[in-house]
C-alpha cells in the first residue's frame, strides 16, 4: 500500500518531515492556490479584507496537518486515510484569552468546553477542528501542547499547575476515510499548534477539512473575511468553515439554484436525498465585543449556511463560536478589569459582515476542493468551475471577468 502524507500548510512541511509517526510517509508542499469563488466570478456583497481569510483579524494564526494515505478497500486500523486537524489559535501562541460566545442551530455534532465558554464568556485557548471520531486524542494532545508549550497561566503560584478545557469540533468524514483507524495522533496536534501562522489560508482538502463533503460535491476548509464600519471605527469580521452539510437539491450560489442545475457528479455511495453531515463555523472579530454579544454573532452564521441551502436536518451538526481579540490584557483571576464594547446599537454591521462572510466562506470551500477518492473507491467530486460559472451566467448573476480565465 502506498502511504504519503501532506502538510498543506507550507509552514508544516518541515514539522512533519521529522515527525517519528510520520516516519514511512513522504511530504509534500501544497499545491499552490490559485482560484476562489471571486475568481471565478460569483458575485457576494460586502467588502472582504485584504487575504479574505479569517487571519485578517490582527494576531490569528491558522495551522493544518493533513493525513492523505493509502488507497483501495477498507482495512481498519491500516486505511485508506483522508483526515487531519486544524488549528486556530486567537492570538497566535500568546496565552491571552478572549471573549467568547457560541451557538448551536442543530446538536448532532460536537464542540468540547462550550459549557465553560458559556459559563465563563472566556475562550482560553484555540479552537481545534477534526474528524468526529478523532475529537478525544485532539483534545488531550491539546492540554498536553499548552503544558509543554507554557501556554497557561499558572494556578496558586505553582509554575507547572494548570488546568485546560479545549475547545475542538467535528465533522464526520468516515465516508471518505478509515474514521475508526484513529489515525490523528499527538504529533499531528502538535504540528497543526506548532506550523499555525498569519497570513493566507489552504482551503480545501486541508486539515480537518480533508474528507469533508458539501452539498454532494467534494468540501473542507474555507474562510473569508468583511470590513465594516462601526461604532465609530472599523473592524474585520473573519470566517472560517470546516464544511460538509447539505444535500445537492437545496444547494445555492449567490442565489442561484446550482445544485439543481447540476445534478449528476454525485457522490458514489450513500443517500444523496438524506443531510446527515455537519459544519463547524469560526467567527472571529477585533470589534470589542462582550460574551452576550459574541453569542449573537455566533447565531448569525445560521444565515449564511441558509443562502447556501442548509436547512439543518437531524442529522447535521451545525456549531458555530464567535470570539473577539478586542480588549487585549483583560483576563485575569484576580484583576478587575476595564474593558471597552460596541453598544448593542452598533452590532447590525458585524451581524451583516458574518453572514456575508459565512456564506462566502462555504462557496470558497467548495471552489478549492478537489475530487477525492477514498475507502472502497468512494469518490467526491470537486464542483466543475465551468459548470459553476455557467449556472450562474444562465440566471444573470455572473460577473464576468476581463483577464485570463483562472486556472482550476
Amino acid at each position: 500500500m502506498l502511504i504519503f502524507a501532506r502538510a498543506m500548510a507550507v509552514s508544516l512541511v518541515a514539522a512533519l518531515a521529522v515527525l517519528p509517526s510520520m516516519s514511512e510517509a513522504e511530504t509534500s508542499p501544497p499545491a499552490a492556490q490559485t482560484v476562489r469563488a471571486r475568481d471565478l466570478g460569483v458575485p457576494f456583497d460586502g467588502t472582504p479584507g485584504p487575504l479574505n481569510a479569517i487571519t485578517d483579524v490582527p494576531g490569528i494564526e491558522v495551522g493544518h496537518t493533513t493525513l492523505i494515505a493509502g488507497e483501495g478497500k477498507l482495512v481498519t486500523g491500516k486505511g485508506p486515510v483522508r483526515t487531519g486537524v486544524t488549528a486556530i489559535l486567537p492570538r497566535g501562541k500568546t496565552y491571552d484569552p478572549v471573549y467568547a460566545g457560541w451557538h448551536a442551530l442543530n446538536g448532532n455534532g460536537e464542540l468540547t468546553g462550550t459549557t465553560w465558554v458559556e459559563e465563563s464568556g472566556w475562550l482560553e485557548g484555540p479552537v481545534m477542528i477534526t474528524n468526529t471520531h478523532s475529537v478525544g486524542t485532539v483534545r488531550d494532545s491539546t492540554i498536553e501542547w499548552a503544558h509543554q508549550r507554557k501556554f497557561f497561566a499558572p494556578l496558586a503560584g505553582e509554575p507547572d499547575t494548570f488546568w485546560m478545557l479545549p475547545v475542538v469540533g467535528e465533522t464526520y468524514d468516515g465516508d471518505l476515510s478509515d474514521i475508526n483507524g484513529f489515525h490523528v495522533k499527538k504529533e499531528h496536534v502538535f504540528a497543526a499548534l506548532d506550523g499555525a501562522k498569519g497570513g493566507p489560508v489552504a482551503e480545501g482538502n486541508v486539515g480537518g477539512g480533508t474528507g469533508m463533503i458539501t452539498h454532494g460535491f467534494k468540501g473542507g476548509i474555507g474562510t473569508s473575511s468583511r470590513v465594516v464600519t462601526t461604532g465609530g471605527g472599523e473592524f474585520t469580521v473573519g470566517v472560517l468553515v470546516q464544511s460538509n452539510y447539505g444535500i445537492r437539491d437545496t444547494f445555492t450560489v449567490a442565489g442561484v439554484p446550482v445544485g439543481r442545475e447540476i445534478t449528476d457528479l454525485t457522490a458514489t455511495y450513500g443517500d444523496h436525498n438524506q443531510e446527515t453531515g455537519s459544519i463547524i463555523i469560526v467567527i472571529a472579530t477585533d470589534a470589542p465585543l462582550l460574551p452576550h454579544q459574541l453569542k449573537r454573532v455566533a447565531q448569525r452564521a445560521t444565515m449564511g449556511v441558509a443562502r447556501n441551502g442548509s436547512y439543518a436536518s437531524n442529522g447535521s451538526g451545525d456549531i458555530f463560536i464567535a470570539f473577539s481579540t478586542g480588549n487585549p490584557g483583560a483576563w485575569s483571576r484576580e484583576e478587575t478589569a476595564k474593558v471597552a464594547s460596541l453598544s448593542n446599537d452598533s452590532l447590525s454591521p458585524i451581524f451583516r459582515a458574518t453572514v456575508e462572510a459565512t456564506e462566502e466562506a462555504v462557496i470558497n470551500a467548495l471552489v478549492a476542493a478537489k475530487t477525492m477518492t477514498g475507502i472502497n473507491g468512494n469518490t467526491a467530486h470537486a464542483i466543475p468551475h465551468d459548470r459553476l460559472q455557467a449556472a450562474l451566467r444562465k440566471y444573470g448573476r455572473l460577473v464576468e471577468q476581463t483577464g485570463p480565465a483562472p486556472k482550476n
